[in-house]
């Protein structure tokens, strides 16, 4: 077992895998013949996600189920997540635009039993792999963005949480070789600025939104002045998050102001 794991951590290493001893342990922790062992081995090192060939990735301390050629949700994602708790209530409306494969409905979800969810992404790799992590907790719409939503819904959403794409065109050249070739581009790329689809979602939030409601979208920390003024353009009130830990940025915009600020509310 142990010349096994150094084995293939070495292989993986030579593959360019910073992880490599997590992610032989990993490998080697599925029940599965020698045969089926290499199988997942040469995968990795041909640059499959490792969450696409184990079937799950770990997010918010739970495991959600990742087919191929599904959006892998990333670490940073739990920040959206956190901020989104924040400013729940227990029986809230909720819908995740760009939902991937739901780890994020599906997180809130689990902490908010009492609350109501949606979920709409364009992929149907990726819908029928959050039907399958939302279950029975849920609703999960194919098509873009708002418009496969059920039209009971304008006007009483309590959150919009969206991890829309944001990488400009230009650069999707530049990321690593898992996210280019094994995910569908669609999830990456924003357009000239990367904030095309944020664009979009900022536009049409607010006829979704309660009097109350909140737009939450993750987005780079660069970008993240465009994308508040962009949420202003479309008469919402725009903060900035920021988690150092997770290298991750969050803005939240309200369709109006409520009575405890929302700058005391964001963690910074």
């Amino acid at each position: 077992m142990i010349a096994d794991l150094v084995g293939i951590a070495s292989r993986l290493r030579a593959a360019g895998c910073v992880f490599a001893e997590e992610e032989a342990s990993l490998l080697l922790s599925v029940k599965q013949s020698p045969a089926e062992l290499k199988g997942m081995i040469d995968r990795r090192v041909a640059g499959l996600p490792l969450e696409q060939i184990l079937g799950w990735a770990e997010f918010c301390g739970r495991r959600i189920l990742v087919d191929p050629r599904v959006f892998v949700p990333r670490r940073r994602t739990e920040f959206l997540v956190e901020q989104a708790l924040a400013l729940c209530a227990s029986d809230a409306v909720i819908v995740d635009l760009c939902c991937g494969s739901g780890a994020v409905a599906a997180t809130l979800a689990a902490a908010l039993p009492d609350s109501s969810f949606f979920a709409v992404d364009i992929d149907p790799l990726a819908v029928a792999c959050a039907r399958r992590n939302l279950a029975d907790r849920g609703q999960v719409f194919e098509g873009d963005l708002f418009k496969p939503l059920p039209t009971s819904l304008l006007g009483r959403v309590d959150i919009i949480v969206a991890n829309a794409p944001y990488v400009p065109t230009d650069e999707v050249a530049l990321m690593p070789i898992e996210a280019r070739l094994y995910e569908p581009r669609a999830s990456a790329d924003g357009g000239d600025d990367g904030l095309d689809v944020q664009r979009r979602i900022a536009s049409g939030a607010p006829q979704w939104l309660s009097t109350s409601g909140c737009l939450l979208v993750e987005t780079g920390q660069r970008q993240a002045p465009q994308t508040a003024a962009i949420f202003g353009l479309n008469g919402l009130l725009a903060r900035i998050g920021r988690s150092e830990e997770l290298d991750s940025t969050v803005v939240l915009g309200l369709r109006q102001p409520r009575a405890d600020t929302l700058s005391d509310r964001v963690s910074r």
